[in-house]
C-alpha cells in the first residue's frame, strides 16, 4: 500500500468544538467526495500485491518468483516523475469536459479499469510475464489515480475541512484495500462453489474488482472542479505546456533539496517502513504455506486486520498529539518492528485460527501506530503549498522504495532460513531506519520542522 498524504505542513491548536460540530464535518459534500474517492485509491493496490500473491502461490509459482513481483510496485516508487505532468498537462477532451484535475480523475480510472481486466485475463501458472506486466499496468494507473486523488483532496477542502477529509479518506482508502483482499478473495470462492473452474474463478473475481472502480468514477463526475485547481489554470494559461512542467518539477525538487540534512531525511523515508514492507511481502505466501485456508487469510487476516488497523490509526493519533514528533517516530518504528516477531511465534504455534487473529492483530495494530506518525512526519516536510502536490509524490513515492525493492529478496530470505528465523530478521532490518533517527534528531532535524500535530 502506498501512504495516505496529510494535507499540510502543521496543524495548530484550534478552539474546541462540540461533538455535533465535530462530526457534522463529516458530511460536508467536499469531505464526503474524498472519502469515496479514497475508497477508489485503496481499491488497486493489493490487485497487484497481496491478493495476486495468493492468486500465484495457489497457482503453484514459486516462493522466488513471488518474491521478485514486489518489484511490480516500481510506478508507485517512481510516480514523482510523471506527478509533474499530471499537475500541468491537459487530457484531451476530458479536461475540456471535466476540468483540470475532474479530467484526470475520469481518465486515469477508466485506464484504471481496462488494465484490471487484461490483468484478469493472464494465468500465473503459465505466463507469469504477462501476469508481471498485466499488474506493472494496474499499479502504473493506479499510482497516477493517487497523484491526482491527492491533488484534488489538498485543493477542494478548506482548512477547517482537512482534518476531517484526511480522516474519511484513510478510512476508506483501508475499506477499499479490505475489499480487493477479503472480498475478492470470498468472490473467488463464491465463484469456485458455483462450480468455475480455479482459474476462471479468479478472473472474473478481478472483473469484478475492476467494475469496483467505477465508484471512484461517478464521485469524479459528481464532485465540482476544486476552486483552487480552477485558479491555478487561469494563471498559467499564458504557459506552454513544457514551461508549466518545468516550473512545476523544478520548484519542488529544488527547494526540498535545498534544506539541511536533505539526503538523511530522504533516506529516513525510505527506510522507516521497511520493516512492514519486508514482512508484509511474505505474509501472504506464509499464512498459506502454514496450512490456513483462502477463506481465513479474508477472514482474518484482512477482517480482524482490519479493525485492528483503525484502532492503531487512533492510537497512533493520540500517540502524536501527546509527544513530540521525534519521541513519537521512536514509539512508531520500534513497536512496528517488534510485532514481527508475533509472526515467529505464529510459525512455532502452526494452523491455529486464534493465533493467527492474535498475530495479525499485533502487527496491524503496530503497523498503522507508524503509519499515522509517519504520515504527520511526511507533512511536516512538505511546507511549501506551492510544491504540495509534486513534494509528496516524491516522498510517497521514495517511502514506497522498501516495499518495491529492497524488499524483492524477501523470498529468497524466507526460503534459506524457514519462517521462524524469517520474522526475527524483519525486526533487524529497522535498525537503519532507527540510526537514523537518532542521527537527525541530533543534528536538529526535528526542531526544525515546528510543532506538529495529526
Amino acid at each position: 500500500m502506498t501512504a495516505p498524504d496529510a494535507t499540510s505542513s502543521a496543524v495548530t491548536a484550534a478552539p474546541a468544538t462540540s461533538w455535533r460540530e465535530s462530526l457534522a464535518v463529516y458530511l460536508q459534500p467536499r469531505v464526503l467526495i474524498v472519502l469515496f474517492l479514497g475508497f477508489s485509491s485503496g481499491l488497486p493496490l493489493a490487485l497487484s500485491g497481496s491478493t495476486l500473491l495468493v492468486w500465484m502461490r495457489e497457482a503453484g509459482v514459486d516462493l522466488k518468483t513471488i518474491g521478485l513481483f514486489a518489484l511490480v510496485g516500481t510506478p508507485y516508487t517512481l510516480k514523482f516523475l510523471w506527478a509533474p505532468l499530471v499537475d500541468a498537462l491537459h487530457v484531451p477532451l476530458f479536461t475540456r469536459a471535466f476540468g483540470r484535475r475532474r479530467g484526470w480523475l475520469v481518465f486515469s480510472q477508466l485506464l484504471l479499469i481496462v488494465s484490471i481486466v487484461l490483468l484478469a485475463l493472464t494465468d500465473p501458472a503459465r505466463s507469469p510475464f504477462y501476469v508481471a506486466l498485466g499488474a506493472l499496468l494496474v499499479a502504473t494507473t493506479s499510482s497516477t489515480q493517487d497523484i491526482v486523488v491527492d491533488a484534488f483532496r489538498v485543493e477542494s477542502l478548506a482548512e477547517s475541512e482537512q482534518a476531517a477529509g484526511m480522516a474519511a479518506y484513510v478510512a476508506a482508502y483501508r475499506i477499499g484495500m479490505l475489499v480487493s483482499t477479503a472480498g475478492a478473495l470470498f468472490i473467488v470462492s463464491g465463484f469456485e462453489g458455483t462450480g468455475i473452474p480455479r482459474q476462471s474463478a479468479w478472473m472474473w473475481g478481478y472483473v469484478v474488482m475492476a467494475a469496483m472502480v467505477l465508484i471512484g468514477t461517478i464521485t469524479a463526475l459528481v464532485a465540482t472542479e476544486p476552486e483552487q485547481s480552477m485558479r491555478a489554470e487561469a494563471a498559467t494559461q499564458e504557459e506552454s505546456a513544457f514551461t508549466r512542467v518545468l516550473h512545476a518539477a523544478i520548484g519542488a525538487f529544488s527547494e526540498f533539496l535545498s534544506r539541511k540534512d536533505a539526503l538523511a531525511a530522504l533516506s529516513f523515508v525510505v527506510l522507516f517502513k521497511f520493516t512492514d514492507a519486508f514482512s508484509g511481502t511474505m505474509t501472504a505466501p506464509f499464512v498459506i504455506d502454514l496450512g490456513f485456508t483462502r477463506n481465513d487469510y479474508a477472514a482474518i487476516v484482512k477482517g480482524v486486520g482490519l479493525a485492528a488497523t483503525l484502532i492503531g490509526g487512533f492510537a497512533g493519533g493520540f500517540v502524536a498529539r501527546r509527544y513530540s514528533l521525534a519521541t513519537s517516530l521512536w514509539i512508531g518504528g520500534v513497536v512496528q518492528a517488534l510485532a514481527n516477531l508475533s509472526f515467529s511465534w505464529l510459525a512455532v504455534v502452526g494452523t491455529n485460527q486464534w493465533a493467527l487473529a492474535l498475530a495479525i492483530c499485533a502487527e496491524n495494530f503496530t503497523s498503522a501506530i507508524g503509519t499515522v506518525i509517519f504520515v504527520a512526519y511526511l507533512s511536516a516536510l512538505c511546507q511549501n503549498p506551492l510544491h504540495t502536490a509534486t513534494q509528496y509524490a516524491l516522498l510517497t513515492a521514495l517511502a514506497a522504495v522498501g516495499r518495491t525493492y529492497l524488499s524483492s529478496g524477501a523470498g529468497y530470505v524466507a526460503e534459506t532460513t524457514g519462517w521462524a528465523l524469517f520474522f526475527v530478521i524483519c525486526v533487524l532490518v529497522a535498525i537503519p531506519s532507527l540510526v537514523l533517527l537518532a542521527w537527525l534528531q541530533r543534528r536538529g532535524h526535528f526542531e526544525a520542522l515546528g510543532p506538529v500535530r495529526v
